[in-house]
């Protein structure tokens, strides 16, 4: 019987088939050295360059004797019943290394590069037959070559030029299937490589043009704002002209306002779809801005005002949806929360930082103070058409910051607050609302209910409206009730209403006839009481919203009974969901939970509901911080109590995900819980805090930073606890550091190591020698900074410290390379990288290679710090760290002109120029400058 034939995939996940059966190739060595081989499918790969894959710069004495290994164990498995040391007919010895075999169609890659080279040839003539091959060439690809082979590995260069001429030959299907008119059966592989290579602009520019092409128009438009909020994120960059002028072609969309500097936000919330009433006041609010006669040189401020429940927000929404395409350049739009009833107000600055993140301002050139972060945003709106919505603000200083300056721009502000000093001083026009009158309450009755069972009951309709004193919100929980049960009688409904019962004192009409507060009274009673029960200990959270696993901790419940009771809270409009899984109350129903669930609950369950709370995010934030820095020391958090449910965080992606969502809400925890006046909460207060130090250093928040961190230290001092107050020292001086505040952070660090070697706890002791030699590294001082990280390292050892020895290690490593003592550079890097690898420390594991390359760089081993370059490249461009890898591709430049590779050497400037240009980085001008003359150059080198 013919032996079964054997085929090789390596274009996507490496496999190997007998026949129909998928062979199990091995470890990650394994996996990767036959990857190598197919890479180079029908070539001998030299035993030099196995090992340089398998090991990087420093492989072990007994490489060559492992590979042989590999050889055999390949061999046997390929060809089971093989004789030991026989060479067999798949793997063979040829030019001092090893080839593989591989006939006909039996490996992927020969294949896409023949059916690839066949397309060329036919391009021109025959571009349908090019466009059949191309589909055919690229339907080979099941995902990034090599994938899942070890990531030093898939970092060689070869695999890179491979995945390169997939992409190119993404382009040409692109190409040839518009010449032939036949989009439609070219976009499978074209989504594909899109989605693989989710930041090449050049595949995306194709794939649009091919889905316009097809008809596709809402997915050529979706895709394009992907790639656009992802170049944002992940490079802090704008779409390139390529990408933008195949959106711009793509039909019905209009031309471009230019190449915007920044990310055009689109922060409106959702507009209501049952939107009643208030033909008027929208009149009224419309005619601000007329787009027929629009006024030169006049920022246009509206301003809406009225009690609670009025309807301020909607108005002000539904109108924003109303004139936004008129402000191409994006819409802006914050809660200000100015009398949320926890007195959680969301402070100006905080907002106008997150105006200028939404806007692709880089976290490092927002300045430190208002003022001056207002002066950035006003400069960043300049001659741009911006629509700017701050709803529920609490005075018109509260709004001040936010004002953009710049003629075109329109700003809607909700109020309770009648706002007179923006009227007087900057001309904004006032609008008050009023409670709905006796039409405009059946009209939205009718709208919910429909008009006919409103016309069979005229006088209940005509009830429940003055029940509800006509404020909109509301007439709209009681019209969610009663359309939920349409069965019910109106009548009915009104008797019910009369006799519900309730206090809502302070936001109580003095010409009501009744206090609002019996509608929501009513609302919480036709509701299940385990739902009613939610319904009042969300009062106890900070807000500014609250996810369903933070709502599952506060009721103690399991999350599927948490998930039905907050549907049944949405269905009536008690609570609302502003995004998936992610709910809100309005203030007026937050005040209306708050004084219920002081009714209700006992002091004691009130206590144990926000402790078990204040643990999901402590435990949920401690673990991120594990994972986002595995050689930090945090306190280790107290236990939970029980049905405090941490979010699983399964690796560093998710914790940051999470981190990022959370960002706002984990602030507003630090501040309550420092407030609570309970030691136990001040204490999780601070916990908290510095949990949150490695998020704010990986993001550059470092403005949030400085306000947690300063709050940390006074809750820590007021707690006159000397452990806290050493890390409350520790953790301000490093965000202080970060903000260029030397002289604070020196101090404080001083007196941090100080409390520390009193305290005898040498973990802390060598932090702080770390912080202390990053300051002395800041003021030039690499003695200085060296000196500091080996007494660091000399008490991580002493402790067993192996995360924390690894960091440090590199960073010893790092100074001696700055002092020019490049081979014991190299000896502390390679122990660190052999630890960090161990410990799956990916960022880590970047800055090591980063160190090893440059060390290998200044004792002329060029080719040595290139690979050291390429596996930091890799690592930092799949972690999504733009200015380090920019960094990097400056060093890998100058390594390429040292060997004398001038092209090279300025594809690498280039690209590390347009990096740091979009990240508005001063690194800039220097990379600019090796890229001028070559006396320049040389001497950068």
């Amino acid at each position: 019987m013919p032996p079964q034939p054997v085929r090789f995939m390596v274009l996507g996940t490496l496999r190997v088939y007998r026949g129909e059966t998928e062979l199990d190739v091995g470890g990650p060595q394994e996996r990767a050295f036959l990857a190598l081989l197919l890479a180079r499918p029908g070539q001998p790969v030299a035993m030099t360059e196995i090992v340089d894959v398998l090991w990087g710069a420093e492989p072990p004495r007994s490489a060559v004797n492992v590979v042989r290994r590999h050889v055999g164990s390949l061999r046997r498995l390929l060809e089971p019943g093989l004789p030991a040391r026989a060479e067999g007919r798949w793997l063979v010895r040829d030019a001092g290394g090893y080839r593989l075999v591989t006939e006909g169609d039996r490996a992927d890659l020969p294949r896409f590069r023949a059916l690839r080279e066949t397309a060329r040839h036919s391009a021109d003539t025959a571009p349908a037959r090019a466009t059949e091959l191309l589909t055919e060439a690229l339907g080979l690809w099941h995902g990034p070559i090599g994938d899942g082979i070890p990531a030093p590995a898939r970092g060689h260069p070869l695999f890179d030029a491979i995945e390169r001429e997939r992409l190119s030959a993404a382009r040409e299907l692109a190409d040839a299937a518009l010449r032939a008119g036949l989009p439609e059966p070219a976009l499978p592989p074209l989504r594909r490589a899109a989605a693989d290579h989710p930041l090449d602009e050049p595949v995306h520019a194709g794939l649009l043009r091919l889905l316009a092409a097809a008809g596709h128009r809402t997915e050529a438009r979706t895709v394009y704002a992907t790639v656009r909020a992802r170049l944002a994120e992940e490079l802090g960059i704008d779409p390139g002209p390529e990408l933008r002028d195949a959106h711009d072609a793509l039909p019905g969309e209009p031309a471009a306002h230019g190449a915007l500097p920044y990310v055009t936000p689109s922060q409106l919330p959702y507009d209501l779809p049952l939107f009643t009433g208030r033909k008027t006041e929208l009149d009224e609010a419309l005619a601000l801005f007329d787009a027929e006669q629009p006024r030169p040189g006049t920022v246009v401020i509206g301003a809406v005002g009225g009690m609670a429940g009025v309807g301020k927000t909607t108005l002000a929404v539904h109108w924003a949806h109303r004139v936004a395409d008129r402000f191409p350049d994006g819409q802006l739009y914050v809660n200000l929360r100015g009398f949320d009833p926890s007195g959680a107000v969301l402070e100006p600055g905080e907002a106008v930082r997150g105006f200028l993140d939404a806007l692709g301002v880089p976290p490092e050139r927002v300045p430190h103070g208002l003022d001056a972060q207002s002066a950035l945003y006003r400069s960043t709106l300049a001659g741009r058409r911006v629509l700017v919505v701050l709803d529920n603000a609490r005075d018109a200083e509260h709004v001040k910051p936010l004002l953009p300056g710049s003629p075109g721009c329109l700003t809607l502000i909700t109020s309770r607050d009648e706002l007179p000093g923006l009227v007087a001083a900057h001309g904004a026009r006032s609008l008050i609302l009023h409670p709905f009158d006796e039409d405009q309450t059946r009209a939205l009755l009718v709208r919910r209910l429909g008009a006919a069972r409103v016309a069979a009951e005229p006088r209940a309709a005509h009830e429940i409206g003055a029940l509800c004193a006509g404020l909109p919100l509301a007439l709209a929980c009681v019209a969610a009730r009663a359309a939920a049960h349409p069965h019910f009688r109106l009548a009915d409904i009104a008797t019910e209403l009369r006799e519900a019962h309730g206090s809502l004192d302070a936001f109580a009409r003095a010409d009501a006839s009744v206090d609002v507060s019996t509608v929501f009274s009513w609302s919480t009673n036709a509701v299940s009481p385990d739902a009613a029960r939610l319904f009042r200990l969300l009062a106890l959270h900070p807000g500014p919203d609250v996810t369903l696993p933070a709502a599952t901790a506060l009721a103690g419940l399991p999350e599927r009974r948490t998930r039905r009771l907050l549907a049944e809270l949405t269905g009536l409009h008690l609570v609302a969901e502003h995004s998936p899984a992610r709910y809100t109350l309005h203030d007026l129903l937050r005040a209306h939970a708050g004084e219920l669930v002081h009714a209700h609950e006992t002091e004691t369950e009130r206590e144990t509901a926000l402790d078990r709370l204040h643990h999901h995010y402590l435990h949920t934030a401690h673990t991120a911080d594990r994972l986002l820095a595995p050689h930090s020391d945090p306190l280790p958090p107290p236990p939970a109590p029980e049905g405090a449910r941490p979010e699983p965080l399964p690796d560093d992606h998710r914790a940051l995900a999470w981190l990022t969502a959370e960002h706002t809400v984990l602030l507003a925890v630090v501040t309550t819980a420092a407030a609570s006046g309970r030691p136990a909460r001040e204490r999780l207060a601070c916990q908290l805090a510095w949990s949150l130090e490695p998020f704010f250093d990986r993001r550059g928040h470092w403005h949030d930073a400085l306000t947690a961190q300063s709050t940390a230290l006074d809750t820590a001092r007021r707690l006159a606890d000397p452990v806290l107050i050493a890390r409350g020292l520790r953790g301000l001086a490093r965000i202080e550091g970060r903000l260029g505040l030397h002289t604070r952070a020196v101090p404080r660090l001083e007196q941090a190591l100080d409390l520390f070697t009193r305290l005898g706890d040498d973990t802390g002791l060598a932090h702080t020698h770390r912080s202390l030699g990053w300051e002395c590294d800041q003021r030039g001082d690499l003695p200085g900074a060296l000196r500091h990280n080996r007494l660091a390292l000399a008490l991580f050892r002493t402790l067993g410290d192996r995360a924390a020895q690894a960091s440090v290690l590199n960073s010893v490593g790092w100074y001696h390379a700055l002092l020019g003592e490049y081979r014991p550079a190299l000896t502390h890097c390679h122990e660190a990288l052999r630890m960090l690898q161990d410990l799956g420390d990916r960022y880590g594991q970047a800055a090591t290679w980063d160190s090893i390359a440059y060390a290998h760089h200044h004792l002329g081993r060029h080719p040595h710090a290139l690979l050291g370059y390429r596996n930091a490249l890799a690592l930092l461009r799949d972690l999504g760290v733009p200015y380090l890898e920019a960094d990097i591709l400056t060093r890998a430049g100058d390594t390429h002109l040292a060997m004398g590779d001038e092209p090279s050497a300025r594809e690498a400037w280039t690209e590390a120029l347009a990096l740091l240009r979009r990240l508005g980085h001063p690194d800039a001008d220097a990379v600019e400058t090796r890229l001028g003359g070559g006396e320049e150059r040389s001497g950068a080198c």
